[in-house]
């Protein structure tokens, strides 16, 4: 039972993202652009990626140092 579960799960997430990749309808009722409209510019990441590598960082090493130690 409990690989019927997995599998199922397992199914769901890989076709799943079939949905993203649909076809964009004819019908535009915001008024906009469709797909490739007046988009906000996307957030800039490059000022904080080296906060987010030293928190990764720390992060694993505080998972690793918490694994207990077999003999």
């Amino acid at each position: 039972m409990k690989n019927l579960i997995k599998i199922c799960l397992f199914s769901f997430f890989l076709l799943s993202d079939f949905v993203m990749f649909a076809q964009p309808g004819d019908e535009d009722d915001n008024g906009g652009g469709g797909l490739e409209g007046t988009d906000p510019a996307p957030a800039p990441i490059n000022s904080k990626i080296i906060i987010l590598v030293i928190i990764g960082l720390v992060f694993a090493f505080y998972k690793l140092k918490n694994i207990p130690k077999k003999a």
